[in-house]
């Protein structure tokens, strides 16, 4: 399951080296001036308070203010993610089990809409549940996982009708001066008690030609624990 992560672990090591260490179940990492302020991950937590699921990071410069110019086209447009993979299985999500790396992502995108239900949310950050998978056309190696012409794979409620493995739950997100924040209801998610995290921020480009893979990571401007081993553990579970 995880060897989209050792992958892109080995892409990570052409990064300059940030030392981080795990405390208190959070990922901690060393600031660095090569990455922008606005997605330098200094930290990054899951932690639950009641009934709801707390994914945080904090950055060293102001959180969200940085996001990819509108290009006017879908294709080629550009996606910047605060990202947080995860050791959950893509059936705890809603779709079938076993199908890649599940992770939440709050992203920006200005050139097309993803929200369920047709909505429109190219406006503002919001977040997915993406499930991701290996792949070598993609420059960071990952892409979010295609559907394939004529399959009619499991999908969440929320699944916003397009050929990729992703979700558009409309959890509360919020950017408050260096973080970012989602609030998941345990009720919606509940496995997310057992989980082990790492914190990413990226950067995503949609395929110029429309074809598989339709979504790559194209860019990965840090990851919290250096190098994509999930030391993260959720806080405050029973």
């Amino acid at each position: 399951m995880f060897r989209p992560l050792i992958a892109a672990a080995a892409l990570l090591a052409t990064l300059p080296a940030v030392s981080s260490q795990a405390h208190d179940a959070g990922i901690h990492a060393e600031p660095s001036e090569v990455v922008m302020a606005s997605f330098d991950i200094v930290e990054t937590t899951v932690a639950i308070e009641g009934d709801v699921a707390h994914f945080t990071t904090r950055v060293r410069g102001e959180a969200g203010v940085d996001k990819p110019d509108a290009t006017g086209a879908f294709a080629g447009s550009s996606v910047y993610a605060y990202v947080w993979p995860t050791s959950l299985n893509s059936g705890d999500i809603g779709f079938e089990q076993d199908q890649g790396i599940v992770a939440l992502a709050v992203t920006f995108h200005p050139d097309f809409d993803d929200a369920a239900y047709g909505g429109t949310n190219r406006h503002v950050w919001h977040p997915h549940w993406v499930v991701l998978g290996e792949d070598a056309a993609c420059p960071g190696g990952l892409k979010v996982n295609d559907i394939p012409d004529g399959a009619t794979p499991k999908v969440p409620p929320t699944w916003p009708n397009v050929p990729l493995l992703i979700d558009s739950p409309d959890y509360p997100t919020t950017f408050t001066g260096d973080t970012v924040d989602v609030a998941i209801p345990l009720a919606l998610i509940g496995a997310v008690d057992g989980a082990s995290f790492d914190g990413v921020t990226a950067g995503l480009k949609v395929n110029a030609d429309l074809h598989a893979p339709l979504l790559c990571v194209d860019n990965v401007f840090k990851v919290a624990s250096g190098d994509l081993s999930l030391p993260g553990k959720v806080t405050g579970a029973d």
